[in-house]
């Protein structure tokens, strides 16, 4: 027995009946459910079992879910368990020490500019107690066992300033240099300066950073070294 065409509900006889959409259609009933155009196996789309040419074919759009007391309650029920696993995580940690602070590049310059200056403190008081009175010796008279010792020994007063001067160089022995771009100090011990500022006393740190005053403001500490350059 044919079946019937699923357009217009006539027989369907094999030399013009088009299977498809789990039904089945004459050659000509098998068209767009809006424009009518005649469809093929090759240019058709189906939706809910009906053919559709590409132009009319129904898109599917979003709904918007709707702001319902059920979702409320949902939502106000995640936020607290939220809070309640926040809490729980705080509870476990909060007795564990201090965070360990990570050992980046930038901190590692600000502690080998810090143990340079510390070191340079520390010969420039060093050369200062060696250039003074001599070894510390104790107030009042002193004995009979250090007068006789000391008229023995002839002191001679004369290698003294050679001492002092080695200790304190003058502000001009440090080399020169000139800025050839503006810089912004980040750090208190850094200086500031623009392009043309001359540097001066000068003393190479390391590959990166120098030591030097700038002749304009008068302000000292740290500057980069590819900031400047040598005259």
């Amino acid at each position: 027995m044919n079946p019937l065409c699923s357009r217009c509900n006539l027989v369907v006889y094999p030399t013009e009946k088009v299977n498809c959409l789990d039904k089945y259609w004459h050659k000509g009933c098998f068209s767009c459910e809006v424009c009518k155009m005649t469809l093929n196996m090759k240019n058709y789309k189906g939706f809910e079992k009906r053919p559709y040419c590409n132009a009319h074919y129904p898109k599917t759009n979003f709904t918007c879910v709707a702001d319902t007391p059920e979702n409320l309650r949902l939502k106000q029920q995640s936020k607290m368990q939220s809070q309640v696993l926040y809490r729980e995580d705080f509870e476990k940690n909060k007795g564990k020490g201090f965070s360990v602070v990570a050992d980046t590049p930038e901190l590692q310059r600000i502690k080998k500019t810090q143990d340079q200056i510390s070191n340079i403190k520390y010969h420039e008081e060093f050369e200062k107690r060696k250039g003074g009175e001599g070894p510390n010796t104790p107030s009042g008279n002193p004995s009979p066992g250090f007068q006789a010792a000391s008229q023995n020994f002839h002191y001679d007063p004369t290698p003294e300033p050679v001492r002092q001067a080695a200790a304190a160089p003058p502000a001009s022995a440090g080399k020169r240099y000139r800025a050839v771009y503006d810089y912004t100090a980040a750090d208190e011990d850094e200086v500031s300066f623009k392009d043309g500022d001359m540097i001066l006393d000068v003393q190479q740190i390391d590959e990166g950073w120098m030591y030097g005053r700038v002749e304009r403001t008068g302000q000292q500490g740290m500057l980069p070294a590819n900031y400047v350059e040598a005259i």
